[in-house]
């Protein structure tokens, strides 16, 4: 327990997925979370059961995609807690499913707008905070197709691929200010955005087990597989790690 005690953490995308258990598990260990998504229903009742286990939580509306929106967020957030400390741009969506030919300039531009975009204006505008408090870390939520390629999804690829280039940028021009930033690369996570992509192929216990068996540890993995990771890149254990990338595949880039 207290891993990040005292620490406020703000965590986008956070009603949902890697998101929730993320915002569950830093509040847990003690960090003060600023829930932020764009489902409001979700986000609130999950402020509601942190609250309920003794934990510290507020919900905001955010889409990253708005860098009004973003810099409004951030600066509520640093009022209503005092300081700012861990940020997760955590937010992301898989886009169209298609080949590169046949993605419009308008499906492109979605993914970018938010799994990009989202994470620049974020951290853009929590590093002045950052510095304020004498340090903290940022955490981006890349993937393992940040890594390594696969014949679907261009638009997501290319995002979470320029997710990991732009924390290793950022670690260097950070380092000095005591702020650290590093990626996590999820494997296949049985979240909901995984699960809608399971349920598109049509048989969904099919599209599961063929996912599960592109992981050598056997099984897909769970979101507090990946909370765990933001948990000690978000604590002081991790403070030499700094323009890391963090795999958490159940091996699947181990080939």
């Amino acid at each position: 327990m207290g891993r990040v005690n005292e620490k406020v953490c703000i965590v986008t995308g956070g009603a949902l997925g890697i998101g929730r258990a993320a915002c569950l598990l830093l509040a847990r260990e003690g960090a003060k979370v600023a829930v932020t998504d764009v489902l409001d229903p979700e986000g609130e009742t999950l402020v509601g059961e942190i609250r309920a286990a003794g934990g510290t939580a507020r919900y905001w509306h955010l889409d990253v995609a708005k860098e009004a929106e973003v810099a409004r967020v951030v600066a509520d957030v640093a009022q209503a807690f005092g300081r700012i400390d861990v940020l997760v741009n955590n937010a992301g969506i898989s886009g169209k499913n298609a080949p590169t030919d046949q993605i419009t300039e308008a499906e492109w531009d979605a993914v970018m707008a938010v799994n990009v975009k989202g994470p620049f204006f974020c951290t853009k505008h929590v590093v002045p905070h950052l510095r304020a408090a004498g340090g903290g870390s940022i955490v981006n939520l890349s993937s393992i197709y940040g890594l390594v390629g696969a014949p679907d999804a261009p638009p997501y690829h290319a995002s979470k691929g320029a997710l990991r280039l732009m924390s290793k940028t950022d670690a260097l021009l950070y380092a000095a200010d005591g702020i650290r930033v590093n990626s996590v690369h999820p494997g296949f996570i049985w979240t909901p955005m995984v699960e809608s992509y399971a349920t598109s192929l049509g048989d969904v216990e099919a599209a599961r087990a063929a996912l599960k068996a592109l992981h050598p540890i056997g099984r897909l993995g769970e979101a507090d597989d990946i909370a765990y990771g933001i948990l000690y890149l978000a604590s002081d254990e991790s403070r030499f790690l700094t323009g890391a990338e963090l795999v958490i595949d159940g091996g699947y880039t181990a080939r």
